[in-house]
């Protein structure tokens, strides 16, 4: 079928009032509208006024909400006959309850996820530098979070990859890129306590000609979600995946083209300091028959695409991450040993990019103060990537010319439920 959707486009009554986005206001009534479409109709961007935030937020979600008080995400049960037993039986219910305090601090960094996201949804439009807005989304996430090292943060770069870059891109130190009207922008970013990583993503477009690519990833996004449960097989969850993406079409420009998924671009499982914890989530059929199990926890996410589908890794590098199981070298370089030294104690495991490394703090203030910035550092990244320690992730894109577009959620599969922690009502 063919899926052409027009929507009214959002307008924000603060359009033109740039001081509404400095001073903290006092109502507690929503009343602002994001400028990107497709986010659910009924959404405002401060939201959070209702939990008692200012706007902008200023206040650390841990002094709005005792341990424990975090809002539980969307609750569904499993799928499959064989796990109807979880909802009632006493021994799920009691490992559920030995888990509790885990839950809380995977709900407490998905509320700073949606109430960052929010934030950044009130600023992002046309004109934009994507360095500031980066900038802007990172540093209310170290504040509302209550940035402390390894221990609370940021969990991995801002990806902010435009059209035909699907995934990876953050700018450099010096990108100057500004944010178009005509853009399809994904905006994939992490929060973290106690490792605990929250990963969620939207695609931000202000044209309306891309509605359908938008609505074709996010119900594919939401049919992974639906899918996927305890005992469900991964290639299942693609199969179903795959099968919503492609009963979409674009037209642009007279063309008509079918939204594919991007073939070689996963969900996956998620683990304490470990962003991608070993299972991939296909969004195409012909994957593993592993099965997902109790007390995994899933980031699913879809692409898709006017191009061909596959995605190859271009343009320069900006995020990097130590590698997990990363070998003991023996490093001859003091460089390269200073660095290495510096992405231990400020990221572990953690993805960063070289922007952070710039920072007067060097990524954390808790850690470095305000002497963290790394010097002439390239060489010795370099060298950390060539022997094994430290992975180069760099931008995935599809064919020039093309558009993609993404939205993630980040999955608690629980043994008497399925949780949709990130899920907020803006996506």
């Amino acid at each position: 079928p063919r899926h052409i959707h027009r929507l009214i486009p959002a307008t924000n009554p603060n359009d033109g009032d740039d001081d509404a986005a400095k001073t903290p206001q006092s109502s507690t009534t929503p009343s602002k509208k994001p400028h990107g479409r497709m986010l659910n109709p009924d959404t405002f961007t401060d939201s959070y006024l209702l939990a008692g935030q200012t706007d902008p937020p200023t206040i650390p979600l841990s002094q709005l909400y005792t341990p424990g008080s975090f809002p539980v995400g969307e609750i569904t049960p499993h799928p499959l006959e064989s796990n109807t037993y979880r909802e009632t039986s006493a021994e799920k219910r009691a490992r559920d309850r030995m888990q509790s305090d885990v839950y809380d601090r995977v709900r407490h960094a998905a509320e700073v996820h949606r109430t960052v996201r929010k934030y950044a949804q009130s600023f992002i439009k046309p004109g934009i530098k994507l360095a500031d807005m980066c900038e802007m989304l990172e540093n209310k996430n170290r504040e509302l979070v209550e940035e402390d090292g390894l221990t609370r943060g940021i969990g991995f770069p801002t990806g902010c990859s435009l059209n035909n870059v699907a995934a990876h891109y953050t700018p450099n130190p010096g990108d100057d890129t500004v944010l178009k009207y005509d853009d399809v922008m994904k905006v994939d970013f992490g929060t973290q306590i106690d490792g605990r990583i929250i990963d969620s993503a939207w695609t931000v477009s202000f044209n309306p000609r891309y509605d359908p690519l938008l609505e074709a990833v996010k119900e594919a996004t939401n049919t992974g979600i639906k899918t996927t449960g305890i005992d469900v097989r991964l290639c299942d969850v693609g199969e179903a995946i795959q099968e919503v993406m492609e009963s979409y079409e674009v037209e642009l420009d007279g063309k008509v083209y079918p939204v594919k998924c991007i073939r070689n671009l996963n969900g996956h499982s998620i683990g304490p300091y470990q962003i991608h914890a070993g299972k991939s989530v296909p969004i195409v059929k012909g994957g593993e028959e592993t099965k997902m199990e109790e007390d995994e926890m899933y980031a699913i996410e879809t692409f898709g695409t006017t191009g061909r589908g596959y995605i190859v890794e271009d343009m320069e590098c900006s995020h990097y991450m130590k590698n997990f199981h990363a070998p003991h070298v023996p490093l001859r370089l003091p460089r390269s040993k200073k660095l290495l030294s510096h992405i231990n104690k400020t990221f572990g495991t953690l993805a960063f990019c070289r922007r952070w490394l710039e920072r007067e703090d060097g990524g954390s203030k808790t850690v470095n103060g305000a002497r963290g910035k790394q010097e002439k550092y390239m060489g010795a990244l370099k060298n950390l990537c060539d022997v094994g320690i430290v992975q180069p992730y760099p931008p995935l894109c599809d064919v020039k010319g093309s558009y993609t577009a993404q939205y993630e959620h980040t999955l608690l599969l629980r043994p008497t439920c399925k949780e949709i922690v990130s899920r907020g009502d803006d996506y």
